[in-house]
């Protein structure tokens, strides 16, 4: 008696089916163009396999108009702009290029655990993104001759990314958790979930910022994936048990996402990132932080990200000096005496290091 050989038909998850399937969609699209609507064009691009211009690649730029061929086109005609949710404020350049390294001092032992697990941290991304930069310049300066370790723009980008796709977790983790004990104890949160879900969305938006500039690799992404599931679950119990080191964590971890931007324009300025010092910022970065006329280049983006950095250096280490049990968020709240001192959510008074509470309540 014969075998019978049973051949398994293509599925629509295998790489096999959906090249054939996107095959015979494209042939059907070229010859009835006619007759093709906008969910049939849909179609096409979500099962097309992906196939990069450039070849194979962990991680690598491409230009704005190569990202945008992908997803699939958008079947809204009659939206024309989707605005964010959170307005973010307008920054003066003087005041941002005021923004500068500072330290606040390690003062108890919840400071000195949530700084030396930042120091952690740090070590752990460094590795992670192949950053070296700090060290490497010392380097230069002690020894002219040492062979040269330069930040490329890919290098940098890397960095960003990386970096972004983690930032954004603390204040939605924070903020959730507040949101919920809110309902569970029935009483008002003061004003401290505003302020930590608009952190996390301004932490996604450079995010996407710069998604618009690179196009992260399945490597890229599995790193990232298996960071912020770490981080997130982490930072959920930690928060459970202090929210007041957790704050304070956020605070030193901003010092650091500062000192990196701050190395990055200094890179611009000196030259040594060709490429970006003529490099115009994404649509997405002028619409959202309302970057005017002849202040849209690479640069003045960093600038901006590195101003909201800061500001969240300093919300979160004022965060971390209240009694997050009853005192509410003075960067929300209403002053009695308006022309005295007091936390805004702009850079025009800047504390790095945070305000004190007798400074605040």
């Amino acid at each position: 008696m014969g075998t019978i050989r049973v051949t398994p038909p293509r599925t629509l998850f295998s790489g096999q089916g959906s090249a054939y399937i996107g095959k015979a969609i494209a042939s059907s699209l070229n010859s009835s163009s006619s007759i093709c609507t906008p969910g049939m064009r849909s179609s096409y691009y979500l099962l097309r396999p992906y196939s990069s211009p450039l070849g194979k690649r962990n991680f690598s730029s491409t230009s704005k108009q190569q990202l945008e061929v992908f997803p699939p086109p958008r079947d809204a005609p009659s939206i024309r702009v989707t605005p964010a949710a959170w307005q973010h404020p307008v920054y003066s350049e003087e005041s941002m290029k005021q923004i500068a390294i500072a330290r606040r001092d390690v003062r108890t032992w919840s400071d000195w655990t949530a700084f030396n697990l930042v120091r952690l941290l740090r070590w752990s991304t460094d590795i992670a993104t192949g950053y070296r930069h700090q060290k490497e310049i010392k380097k230069l300066e002690d020894n002219p001759n040492a062979r040269r370790f330069e930040m490329t723009e890919r290098k940098w980008l890397t960095r960003f990314i990386f970096l972004e796709s983690i930032a954004g977790v603390p204040g939605i983790v924070g903020g959730m958790l507040r949101h919920l004990r809110s309902l569970r104890r029935m009483q008002r949160d003061n004003g401290w979930i505003e302020s930590l879900l608009e952190e996390a969305y301004n932490e996604r938006m450079h995010l996407l910022t710069f998604l618009r500039m690179a196009e992260p690799g399945r490597f890229m992404k599995f790193m990232v994936l298996a960071a912020q599931g770490i981080f997130s679950n982490a930072f959920f119990l930690a928060y459970l048990v202090s929210p007041r080191t957790c704050h304070r964590f956020v605070g030193y971890l901003e010092e650091e996402a500062v000192m990196t931007y701050t190395h990055c324009i200094r890179d611009i300025e000196a030259g040594r990132l060709p490429s970006w010092s003529k490099l115009d910022a994404p649509e997405i970065a002028v619409r959202y932080w309302n970057m005017p006329e002849g202040h849209r280049k690479m640069r003045d983006l960093l600038l901006y990200i590195r101003a909201d950095e800061a500001k969240h250096r300093e919300v979160n280490h004022t965060l971390g000096n209240l009694d997050w049990h009853k005192d509410p968020n003075p960067y929300v709240s209403e002053y009695k005496d308006p022309s005295q001192s007091h936390p805004t959510k702009g850079i025009d008074i800047n504390k790095p290091v945070g305000w004190e509470r007798e400074e605040v309540i």
